[in-house]
């Protein structure tokens, strides 16, 4: 009978092992009901406390979840097994529009820069005990926080948005809180969150941002925290605009506890104004990187927020890497100071290419979204077919899975290298593996 649980062990450390192992391997799918504790320890020969502590790092750990009477099963998408293995292998002669990459053509030269800051370094180097923050990396991203309403706080560097997120998490939360997060949202923080021993509780989205009264009913049944993307929402291009900000900061006042993680990785590739929704609850964070503007590989990210929130990212970071490098730091400083991104420009060739094919499925009866950012979404009758029939016909997309909990089924296209003589092409092609769709939201 235990064959049908290929879970062994005599410690609480060596069970959760077996099960992790198990799910990584495919032997526990994902949705299996798990034996009742009991039971294990009895078939395993153990305390039943073991079996207790280890379903309880495993619940930690993101691989379970517990239901009370229910019992326990592996995560529908357990961290285990992330969202990125939901992806479409493409073949050679398939034009990929899956990977959510910025154009390369409208990233800047990073030469000139690097070489500037490694002189720099040799005169002057960065040893242990310097500030982990590049001073005049500080002002520039202050005065531009100003400018766009950001309230004021302590400022500190991360190795991107999720790693500003995951630390900002983890400084306020414990497992087995809830944390609201937008549906359908950025997969790594769908994964990200149930990693770290937290629950999700999904939040509708519109092309306005997060739908308010879904806000109100996450805090209400006990959400802890919230995340929100201000612009270029991955992957539905959702932006927020000032009307939903009020309504967004209206809900919040409401419950201001709520830890509030604001992601603003669009700036520089948008020409949409930022509505920060910071100032009303009493732990904030805002993020914003440069991973899109100026390259994924420049891990680097500007994260301000209250003082008490920033300090604990600070002390933990001390703990760990010490610090972001300061040469990477002064090499985005050049890359700002040099004016290397044009983001008016970078902004209206995104928006141009999106527009572009959003009206070009329109006039072929098929609705779609993308406001903002480097994607467009468009809701399909059936995710999987959709995705293999335009593989088919030579279009690589994303499938919407890797975005979703209980949002309606979609594809996501990257559009950030889609020529215009492409998009007819696509839009065809899209129309044919979809058919003509309702019109509809995305929740």
């Amino acid at each position: 009978m235990l064959g049908e649980y290929p879970i062994e062990g005599r410690g609480a450390a060596e069970i959760a092992a077996s099960v992790e192992r198990a799910v990584g391997a495919g032997d526990l799918q994902p949705g299996q009901l798990l034996p009742p504790m009991r039971e294990l320890a009895s078939r395993l020969g153990v305390n039943p406390n073991t079996v207790a502590a280890a379903y309880r790092t495993l619940r930690e750990r993101g691989v379970i979840e517990t239901a009370g009477r229910r019992g326990s099963r592996i995560r529908p998408k357990p961290a285990t097994t992330g969202r990125e293995q939901l992806h479409v292998a493409v073949p050679a002669g398939v034009r990929d529009l899956s990977s959510g990459n910025p154009d390369p053509a409208l990233l800047p030269s990073l030469t000139p820069a690097l070489a500037a800051v490694a002189a720099e370094g040799d005169r002057d180097p960065v040893l242990y005990g310097a500030e982990p923050v590049e001073p005049e990396l500080a002002r520039i991203a202050r005065a531009e926080l100003d400018a766009d309403g950001v309230p004021d706080g302590p400022l500190t560097v991360t190795s991107g948005s999720l790693d500003a997120v995951e630390r900002v998490l983890a400084a306020h939360l414990k497992p087995g809180d809830a944390v609201a997060v937008e549906d359908p949202g950025w997969g790594r923080t769908l994964d990200l969150v149930p990693a770290l021993g937290l629950r999700t509780v999904p939040v509708g989205v519109d092309d306005e941002g997060p739908r308010p009264e879904d806000l109100s009913a996450a805090l209400a049944s006990g959400a802890r925290a919230l995340i929100v993307t201000d612009r270029a929402q991955n992957p539905t291009g959702a932006s927020v605009s000032a009307t939903r900000a009020r309504a967004l900061r209206s809900v919040l006042r409401e419950y201001p506890q709520t830890l509030l993680i604001e992601d603003d990785h669009g700036h520089g590739i948008v020409d949409l104004p930022l509505h920060p929704l910071a100032g009303v609850t009493h732990h904030w964070a805002f993020v914003r990187s440069v991973a899109k503007a100026y390259g994924p590989d420049l891990r680097l990210a500007v994260l301000t927020g209250d003082a008490v929130t920033v300090d604990r990212v600070r002390g933990r970071q001390r703990l760990g890497p010490g610090w972001v490098s300061r040469l990477l730091q002064r090499a985005v400083v050049h890359l700002w100071k040099d004016g290397a991104v044009d983001g008016p420009a970078v902004a209206t060739a995104y928006r141009s290419r999106r527009d572009l094919l959003i009206d070009a499925l329109a006039e072929r009866g098929v609705p779609s979204h993308g406001r903002s950012g480097m994607n467009v979404w468009v809701p399909v009758p059936d995710e999987t077919g959709a995705v293999a029939r335009l593989l088919h016909a030579g279009w690589a997309v994303s499938p919407g899975a890797r975005f979703r909990l209980s949002a309606p089924p979609g594809i996501r296209i990257t559009i950030s290298t889609l020529t215009p003589q492409e998009t007819g092409a696509l839009a065809t092609a899209v129309a044919a593996a979809v058919g003509p769709t309702p019109v509809r939201t995305y929740v």
